[in-house]
């Protein structure tokens, strides 16, 4: 979403309302038109006045206020895009039954631009299964009704039905905008993720490592649980990243901790995705303490390395020997001779697909965006062009679709 766009942000009456201000000035801050339109109820938590100075913009919330405006309809008209969080469950069944009956489920209806609902409610209404029809009801319409967090609720409640982070929403929200409503193609598929860097020891306080970031991996596991994956992610040296809603996230620090994690869930997994920038060798031996700069056994002038287990290759190996049925996709980062270096690899190590990335000059490693090429092991090449890295694992996720068959 780099060009500014008009946003509706919706918020409807839960005590999640309160995040909804911190949404509003992430869509503000990168330039865009923010209209915020609450429920009369909504305003029992956060009052108008927040929302219009956080905005710039008016606040209303029924349909017989600016008449002269037709408001009602031009809002629904002029968005790009449409986010509502918290929506609650009064809100997502009067969206499905098409009601009419204030300014935001007008603003809705009148709509043609993509539409991004972030459910928040207790986990008994969010499993309802009245909830549960409306909300299929309306991905059936296009419209995208996130997957909620899992997590500490209103009171003493902990489960799914917790709204997810604004930023997780407003990246979320980019992405459906750019690539279109989340299919629920990946329902009860397990998708098996590593991500991060491998951290490998040179003593208690040196380690050797890279400088993936881990951004990706979680990328792909959020868009893998709003298309409706069961997901593990395991995860190496990241950054602070929000674990995907409902994700399993296994923490490992050395290749061998997660090669070990990886087989162990091998087996029930039917796809596997080999993000992780694991460190290739690792030092012989680990000092148990401290060493010292200068000494006269300087054993840091001369680390002597080993190699590491190879991963990818160990997962392939576990595929031909009958040990799992998962897809596997590998990840390769390449400075130079991108394609040909990419396509030897994916030959070398046997696997179906493969990410291609080209990190030269600093690129792809820790920063918001990322671009590359999807190969296949039948000769099958796609361009991911260049987008955030939620958006790169959208296109990831529809390019493993139309390879698998």
């Amino acid at each position: 979403m780099s060009d500014p766009k008009h946003v509706v942000v919706g918020v409807a009456g839960g005590i999640a309302a309160y995040k909804a201000c911190h949404l509003i000035r992430n869509f503000k801050e990168g330039g865009n038109d923010v209209r915020v339109i609450p429920t009369e109820a909504a305003l029992n938590f956060v009052g108008a006045a927040t929302f219009e100075a956080l905005s710039g913009n008016p606040v209303d919330t029924g349909v017989f206020t600016r008449v002269d405006e037709v408001q009602h309809v031009r809002l629904g008209q002029e968005a790009d895009l449409i986010v509502v969080a918290p929506a609650t469950a009064d809100l997502l069944a009067r969206v499905a039954a098409g009601r009419a009956d204030d300014l935001l489920a007008s603003t809705i209806l009148v709509a043609t631009c993509p539409v991004v609902l972030a459910p928040a409610m207790h986990t008994e209404m969010w499993l309802n299964a009245a909830t549960q029809a409306n909300v299929d009801t309306l991905r059936s319409r296009g419209i995208t009704v996130l997957e909620p967090a899992h997590g500490r609720l209103t009171g003493k409640d902990t489960g799914p039905g917790r709204l997810p982070e604004p930023e997780v929403i407003a990246e979320l929200a980019r992405t459906a905008l750019e690539t279109g409503p989340f299919g629920r193609e990946l329902v009860d598929k397990h998708v098996l993720i590593s991500a991060g860097g491998t951290q490998e020891n040179i003593d208690p306080v040196r380690y050797i490592g890279n400088r993936s970031s881990g951004k990706q991996g979680f990328a792909l596991g959020d868009i893998a649980a709003q298309r409706g994956a069961k997901v593990t992610i395991v995860a190496g040296n990241t950054v602070e990243l929000e674990a995907p809603s409902g994700a399993e996230v296994v923490w490992v620090r050395s290749t061998r901790e997660m090669e070990a994690a990886m087989r162990e869930r091998a087996a029930d997994s039917d796809v596997i995705v080999m993000a992780a920038a694991v460190a290739d060798y690792r030092p012989e031996n680990e000092a148990d303490k401290k060493l010292k700069k200068g000494a006269s056994d300087d054993a840091l002038s001369t680390i002597h390395l080993t190699e590491n287990p190879d991963i990818l290759r160990g997962l392939v190996e576990m595929r031909d020997a009958g040990q799992t049925q998962a897809t596997i996709v590998g990840f390769a980062a390449e400075t130079d001779n991108e394609l040909e270096n990419g396509r030897a690899k994916l030959a070398r190590k046997g696997a179906d697909m493969l990410m291609l990335n080209s990190v030269a000059g600093g690129s792809v490693f820790g920063q918001a965006n990322n671009s590359g090429w999807f190969l296949s092991a039948d000769g099958g090449v796609e361009e991911i062009p260049d987008g955030s890295k939620h958006v790169v694992a959208a296109r990831i996720w529809d390019a493993i679709g139309r390879f698998s068959g």
